[in-house]
């Protein structure tokens, strides 16, 4: 059989996929009642010294940032949002995903924010021994090389980093940031975290971590009351999940076939703004609820005791 004939094949089974899935996901996502982490503590070789702050944001690079901005040019179109891969984080998006890890106890998670720092990762892969040292020393390895020599401040790509604990933002949007955040929550619950970030790196097991990390940063932006939040995330998470779909099938399509990963993603948009619609349309309805509640407790009418009293007044009056 022919590669194009086995593409052509292929396609349907990629489309019904992709859409069942996606269903499945607007059917699910933040429909289970939020739960907040208590503190997690994983080792306490990650304990962070108090001249070290959780949190860090890279130095000002304007033509580094230039040339990343311009490669993130296809995830900007793919998720149809200039904010993807823009390299200028926000301060508010950095208050998002600190406050995620603070109500949800992540205090030993890293967070880089569009920053490079090898020497950093290399020394957190050393002492983050909640992961086996097998597990650090071989797949750990290959992702502090990966992360040198390809770095992130160019080539883009959020991502949360299970042999390090680190979290890496390049875009300036609170709904991805959030989405790492979930990740480093999923692992750090994980007994045998190096064994459960081997197997889950694998195609299509992959799809399993990533539905729980988008299903928590909706819920979370739901148990906040959120809702501008909520609904933007939708827009962005639904679309990046059908790209994780249609990535499962790469293995099996032709390079030269990019027109099937770029269309998968279009259910993954129709589904994030049919769910943000929703989202708002509840909103509105609870203002409006809220309002009217609040209208009759100040137009309470009077009871008849108080109704007579004052008209005796009115009459001692005359």
């Amino acid at each position: 059989m022919s590669q194009q004939a086995f593409s052509m094949m292929l396609r349907p089974r990629l489309w019904t996929l992709l859409a069942g899935l996606l269903l499945v996901c607007a059917n699910g996502c933040a429909t289970t009642p939020y739960v907040y982490q208590p503190p997690l503590i994983t080792h306490p070789d990650l304990d962070f010294p108090e001249d070290e702050p959780q949190v860090v944001r890279g130095k000002r690079r304007p033509v580094i940032d230039g040339i990343g901005w311009v490669v993130g040019i296809p995830g900007k179109i793919l998720l149809w949002d200039r904010r993807i891969d823009n390299h200028n984080v926000s301060p508010e998006t950095e208050a998002a995903i600190a406050e995620y890890l603070e109500k949800n106890g992540l205090d030993q998670v890293k967070v880089r924010v569009n920053e490079y720092d090898p020497l950093g990762e290399w020394k957190r892969l050393r002492k983050n021994k909640a992961v086996g040292w097998g597990w650090r020393y071989t797949a750990g390895t290959l992702t502090a090389v990966a992360y040198t020599l390809l770095p992130g401040r160019i080539i883009g790509g959020d991502n949360y980093n299970p042999f390090t604990n680190t979290i890496s933002l390049y875009s300036d949007h609170p709904a991805i940031a959030l989405h790492e955040g979930g990740h480093s929550k999923d692992f750090g619950t994980r007994k045998w975290k190096g064994t459960y970030a081997v197997f889950t790196a694998l195609p299509g097991a992959s799809l399993w971590p990533e539905a729980i990390a988008t299903n928590d940063a909706l819920g979370y932006l739901e148990t906040e009351q959120n809702f501008a939040g909520e609904a933007d995330a939708y827009q962005v998470l639904y679309p990046a999940y059908a790209t994780y779909i249609a990535g499962t099938a790469s293995p099996f399509l032709p390079y030269s076939d990019l027109l099937i990963k770029a269309g998968a993603v279009i259910p993954g948009h129709l589904a994030g703004r049919w769910k943000a619609r929703e989202v708002k349309q509840e909103a509105l309805a609870r203002q409006q609820s809220s309002s009217e509640i609040q209208q009759v407790h100040f137009e309470v009418p009077a009871t008849p005791v108080e109704a007579n009293a004052n008209s005796d007044d009115g009459v001692g009056q005359r």
